[in-house]
């Protein structure tokens, strides 16, 4: 199952009359979002029709967490991690995480770009959430030097503030 595949052609969504929490102040908000995207914060907003409402009154309305240290499906010293990338991130999001940071971690003398490549499609057909990677660097030689360059230009993202 991948993401697209759990949601409609488009989905509107008003949390209405809860408390909106941020990193520096709290308030009573409405929060207004399509596709999963906030398109709106503030006090009786004025929507699209067809939005469902969800009642927040007396509740926290609060950001999805941040896993930065996620092992799913990671193989160490011939088992396997429990969790998948469907079954981790459908429990992390149960609790209120809509990201993780997953560690690629190659085998000796395997590149840097190829374990990537091999966590990539072990993910991306699996994961419920956001995510992305830290890639470990396990071993040395200018072949890890070059994958660590192009992991960086291609397949990394830009940072935007």
């Amino acid at each position: 199952m991948n993401r697209s595949d759990m949601q409609s052609n488009q989905t509107r969504v008003l949390i209405k009359g809860g408390t909106v929490v941020n990193h520096d102040f709290s308030e009573k908000a409405d929060v207004y979002f399509e596709d999963g995207i906030i398109k709106q914060v503030g006090k009786d907003l004025s929507v699209p029709g067809g939005a469902t409402i969800v009642d927040a009154s007396e509740k926290l309305v609060i950001p999805g967490g941040i896993d930065t240290h996620t092992h799913m499906q990671l193989p160490f010293m011939g088992q396997v991690a429990i969790d998948d990338f469907y079954s981790g991130t459908r429990a992390a999001v149960a609790g209120g995480t809509t990201m993780i940071l997953d560690f690629v971690i190659p085998q000796k003398g395997e590149g840097l770009l190829q374990a990537y490549e091999k966590w990539r499609q072990w993910a991306d057909p699996k994961v419920c959430i956001d995510y992305s990677f830290h890639v470990a660097v396990t071993w040395w030689s200018e072949a890890v030097k070059e994958d660590m360059e192009t992991l960086v230009k291609d397949k990394g993202q830009p940072l935007t503030l």
